[in-house]
């Protein structure tokens, strides 16, 4: 039994750590922006489709893992200024149903990009899992870039990302507009800029999960929407705009689903939610959230 719940914790703490590169974007974006960016799934889509096209094409081993941090770069960089000065800058001071309705719509329109430039077929790539190798626990073998790296990369972006907020004069400016925008624009600090870095950031996390996720899984039309479901999901369950809480609802979960498949299969899916609504009965605000006064 003891070896059951090694295995089931190592098991949840890789699936944490995707679920956590995704859900740490879409919090930040909202913590700063005040939009929840349903669009967040299809760049994480990208980002893993990016990867694996990247992966193949070098055909060099060593070179797979600079593939996969290019992807999430590339993803970042080019799609983030576009989609937030194309699209968002236009709708930050509409309703949030209206929000949510473009996001949606654009999520369904990155869906068919998708599909236009990569097709239907699977595709899996798993050139960077091989490079790493594999270590045996308890019998049970497993790739040490899930035992290893994927955690290693969560737990960096956390204390970067908490760093850079805390530390930088970049990351307190971001900060300021988080609590109050108004008054930092007084100041003089440009929210636009603000807003269009912190918008590019979240996008590469996104792609960066993405471009993490895809040696492990075969990529498939409509994981982007499976995936934002979820990061709803750790988000809602934290908090809004909460990091550390992403991070630590993220493990919950991520144990929680890996116990789940241990000792009761059929519950596996339904966890997260379980959860979620479990945790909201309790804080509506989220386990790290907390009410706030809104002017009206």
């Amino acid at each position: 039994m003891g070896l059951l719940f090694l295995l089931a914790a190592l098991d949840g703490l890789a699936y944490a750590a995707q679920v956590f590169l995704v859900a740490v974007g879409l919090t930040l974006v909202f913590g700063v922006l005040k939009i929840l960016n349903v669009a967040h799934g299809s760049l994480f889509a990208i980002g893993a489709y990016l990867a694996s096209t990247l992966v193949g094409l070098v055909g060099v081993p060593w070179l797979s893992l600079l593939a996969l941090a290019m992807a999430a770069l590339a993803v970042g960089v080019v799609l983030g200024p576009v989609i937030e000065r194309g699209l968002l800058a236009r709708i930050y001071e509409k309703e949030h149903v209206l929000q949510l309705l473009v996001t949606f719509a654009l999520l369904m329109i990155l869906e068919d990009v998708q599909k236009l430039v990569w097709g239907v077929q699977p595709l899996f790539e798993d050139a960077p899992v091989r490079l790493l190798g594999q270590v045996e626990v308890g019998g049970i073998v497993y790739t040490v870039y899930q035992l290893l790296l994927l955690p290693g990369v969560a737990l960096l972006v956390l204390v970067v990302l908490a760093w850079f907020l805390r530390r930088t004069l970049l990351g307190r400016t971001i900060v300021a507009v988080t609590h109050d925008r108004e008054a930092a624009e007084a100041i003089g600090i440009d929210s636009r800029r603000v807003y269009l870095l912190t918008f590019t950031i979240g996008a590469a996390l996104a792609a960066m999960g993405g471009a993490l996720a895809a040696p492990t899984t075969s990529l498939v039309p409509g994981i982007g929407v499976q995936t934002i479901v979820l990061s709803f999901a750790v988000v809602a369950t934290a908090g809004l705009g909460r990091i550390e809480g992403a991070a630590a609802t993220a493990l919950l979960i991520g144990l929680g689903r890996s116990f789940a498949v241990y000792f009761t299969p059929e519950l596996e899916v339904v966890v997260p939610y379980l959860l979620m609504v479990a945790v909201l009965l309790v804080r509506p605000a989220g386990l790290f959230g907390s009410t706030e006064l809104r002017r009206v």
